[in-house]
C-alpha cells in the first residue's frame, strides 16, 4: 500500500467515520484513481470504522507539519 499526497486528497471530503466498505464505495462513486480503491481494499477488515485519514496513513501530514515559527519578530 502506497499513499502520497495526491492520492489521499481523495479522501480528504470522505465521510468520516467510515468503514472500509464505505470509503471504498466512496472511491468510486466521485471517480478515485484505480490505486486509491487498490489501497483502501488492502486494509485490514474490521467492524470498527476509521475516524480519519490519519488511520489509514499515518504520516498523513496535518496542519502542524506546515506550520513554521517567525522568528524574526523576536
Amino acid at each position: 500500500m502506497i499513499w502520497t499526497m495526491e492520492l489521499a486528497s481523495y479522501l480528504e471530503e470522505a465521510p468520516w467515520p467510515a468503514t472500509k466498505d464505505e470509503l471504498i464505495d466512496y472511491a468510486i462513486r466521485t471517480g478515485a484513481p484505480v490505486e486509491v480503491i487498490e489501497n483502501l481494499q488492502e486494509l485490514e477488515d474490521s467492524e470498527e470504522p476509521y475516524e480519519s485519514i490519519e488511520e489509514i496513513w499515518p504520516d498523513y501530514p496535518t496542519d502542524e507539519d506546515f506550520f513554521f515559527e517567525d522568528d524574526s519578530d523576536l
